[in-house]
C-alpha cells in the first residue's frame, strides 16, 4: 500500500480548467464512492479549494491506482483523461506526503503561506472520514500534515509574509476605491470564504456588510456575528441582488455554487441606477461572477485569474527556506516512524517465538526432573527467562533503530529469514522517502516507485503533467 495524489492546481492550470475539474460540496461524496469502487484504491480524500484540486489515495499499485483516480477524475470534469494529461501532476508515496506537507505549510498556495489552507485540508479530512473513505493510513497522514502546517506558522514567519486572497483582493479593491471605511459592501455566500471576506471588511472599516445567500439562514447567523463585533449587517437572499449590488460599492463573490451566481444583466440593471464605481471580487471556483460583467462601465472585476497573474511568483524569502526545511524534517520523521512500526510485527514475533521454545524446554524440564521443588523450578524458569530476554533485548533494540533507515526494513526481512518467523502482517514499507529533500527528492522517490511497480503490474501511466 502507498500513497498517491493526483491534482492540478494553479501552477498548471488556468482558470478555465480548475473550474471544469472543481467539485461542489454535494458532489464530493459521488466522487469519494466512485474512487472507493476500483480495485486498487482502498482508501481517499479530496481537496478542493479556490486554486487546487486534489485526490489523495491509498493504492494497492501505481498503475492501477493511477488510472483509476485520473479516470474519476475526468468523468466528473465531462471530460477525457488525454484532456487532463498536460494539467495535471501525480506524486506517489514520499513524493505525495512531501507535497501535502508542503500544501500544509502554505509553501504551494497562490499567495505563499495564507494559512487558510490549514482549515481547507482539516475540512477536507473531516468530510473523508464522516463519509468513511478515510482509513488508518489517511487518518495518520492528515493528523501529521496539519501539525507540520502549524509548526511551519508557528516556527517561521511565511504567515506574515503572505497572505490569505481574500485579503490579496480586498487590498486591490480598497486601492480601486481610494479606502474602504464607511464604503457599503455585499458580500455573497455566507461559507468560510464568505466569513473570511466579512472579517476582513470589518477591520476595514466599511459601514455596512449585506451577506446574500442561498439560505438566508446562513447568512443570518454570520450577519449577527459581525453586529456582535459593531459593524452594521443584514442577511438577505439572492433573489434582492439587484437591489443590493445598486447599493454597494464592493461586491465579494464565494459561494462555490456550479454556475454563473452574479449575471450580468443583475449588475447592469443595477448600475444603470447608481452612479458610483464597482469593485466585484470573483473568488469563486467555478466563477460566481458572468465574465461579461467586467466589460460593463465603472466595474472593475477581481477575479482569481487577475490575482494568479500577480502572486504566483511570490515569495516569502527566507522564511520558504525555513518552511521547506520544516517540511522535508517532518518527511524524514514521518517514514522513521512508518518503518519503525513495520519492524514491530517481527520484534512480536521473534519474541513470541522465543517464548515458545522457552516454555517446551521447560516443559520438558518437568518431565525428565518430576521430584524438582517448587521453589528451584521457578528459580529455573526466571533464570532462562533472563538469559532469552538478554540476549533478544540487543537485536531487538538494533533493528527498530536501523529501521529508521533507508532500506531499513532489509534487518527485519533478515531476522525472519535465519528465524522462520511469520509477523502476521507485512513488514515491507515503500522506500526511497526519508531522505528525501525539496525538488529533486520528490522526482527521485516517484522514478523508483514507479519502476518497481512497472515490473509488477507491465500497466501504462499518464505523463506528471507540467510542473
Amino acid at each position: 500500500m502507498s500513497l498517491l495524489l493526483v491534482g492540478v492546481s494553479h501552477r498548471t492550470a488556468e482558470v478555465p480548467v480548475l473550474e471544469r475539474v472543481a467539485v461542489s460540496g454535494d458532489d464530493t461524496r459521488k466522487v469519494l464512492d466512485d474512487l472507493l469502487t476500483g480495485d486498487h484504491v482502498t482508501e481517499a480524500m479530496l481537496v478542493s479549494t479556490c486554486n487546487r484540486v486534489e485526490i489523495y489515495a491509498v493504492v494497492e499499485t501505481f498503475h492501477g491506482g493511477l488510472t483509476e483516480v485520473s479516470s474519476v477524475l475526468a468523468r466528473h470534469a465531462h471530460a477525457e483523461v488525454s484532456d487532463l494529461t498536460d494539467h495535471l501532476y501525480v506524486h506517489y508515496a514520499g513524493s505525495a506526503v512531501e507535497h501535502l506537507f508542503s500544501v500544509a505549510a502554505g509553501l504551494d498556495s497562490m499567495v505563499v503561506g495564507e494559512a487558510q489552507i490549514l482549515g481547507q485540508l482539516r475540512a477536507s479530512y473531516n468530510e473523508a472520514r464522516e463519509l468513511g473513505s478515510a482509513g488508518r493510513v489517511l487518518h495518520e497522514l492528515a493528523q501529521q500534515a496539519l501539525r507540520v502546517g502549524k509548526r511551519a506558522h508557528t516556527e517561521t514567519g511565511i504567515d506574515a509574509a503572505g497572505a490569505s486572497v481574500v485579503s490579496e483582493a480586498l487590498a486591490d479593491a480598497e486601492s480601486a476605491l481610494g479606502g474602504l471605511a464607511g464604503r457599503r459592501a455585499l458580500v455573497v455566500g455566507a461559507g468560510s470564504m464568505g466569513a473570511l471576506s466579512a472579517a476582513h471588511l470589518r477591520r476595514a472599516g466599511v459601514a455596512e456588510i449585506v451577506l446574500a445567500n442561498r439560505s438566508e439562514e446562513n447568512a443570518e447567523r454570520l450577519a449577527v456575528s459581525l453586529r456582535a463585533e459593531g459593524t452594521l449587517a443584514r442577511a438577505t437572499g439572492l433573489d434582492a441582488l439587484r437591489a443590493e449590488i445598486a447599493a454597494a460599492d464592493v461586491l465579494v463573490a464565494s459561494t462555490g455554487a456550479v454556475g454563473t451566481v452574479v449575471g450580468e444583466e443583475d449588475v447592469r440593471a443595477a448600475r444603470d441606477a447608481a452612479a458610483a464605481p464597482l469593485v466585484v471580487c470573483d473568488l469563486g471556483l467555478p466563477r460566481d461572477v458572468d465574465p461579461r460583467v467586467g466589460a460593463l462601465p465603472g466595474v472593475l472585476v477581481i477575479d482569481l485569474a487577475a490575482l494568479g497573474e500577480r502572486l504566483r511568483s511570490a515569495s516569502a524569502g527566507l522564511a520558504v527556506e525555513e518552511a521547506r526545511g520544516i517540511v522535508a524534517e517532518e518527511v524524514r520523521g514521518y517514514f522513521a516512524a512508518q518503518r519503525t512500526a513495520e519492524v514491530t510485527p517481527t520484534v512480536t514475533a521473534l519474541r513470541r517465538r522465543a517464548a515458545e521454545v522457552v516454555d517446551a524446554e521447560l516443559l520438558r524440564l518437568d518431565g525428565r526432573l518430576p521430584d524438582l521443588d517448587e521453589h528451584a523450578r521457578d528459580e529455573v524458569a526466571q533464570t532462562v527467562r533472563r538469559v532469552v530476554d538478554k540476549l533478544l533485548h540487543t537485536p531487538t533494540v538494533q533493528v527498530k533503530r536501523l529501521a529508521q533507515s533507508p532500506g531499513g526494513d532489509t534487518y527485519a526481512e533478515a531476522l525472519r529469514e535465519l528465524f522462520e518467523l511469520d509477523p502476521q502482517t507485512p513488514a515491507v514499507l515503500a522506500e526511497t522517502t526519508a531522505s528525501v529533500e525539496p525538488g529533486d527528492g520528490m522526482d527521485q522517490a516517484l522514478a523508483v516507485d514507479t519502476r518497481r511497480d512497472a515490473q509488477r503490474s507491465g500497466a501504462g501511466a499518464i505523463g506528471r503533467g507540467r510542473r
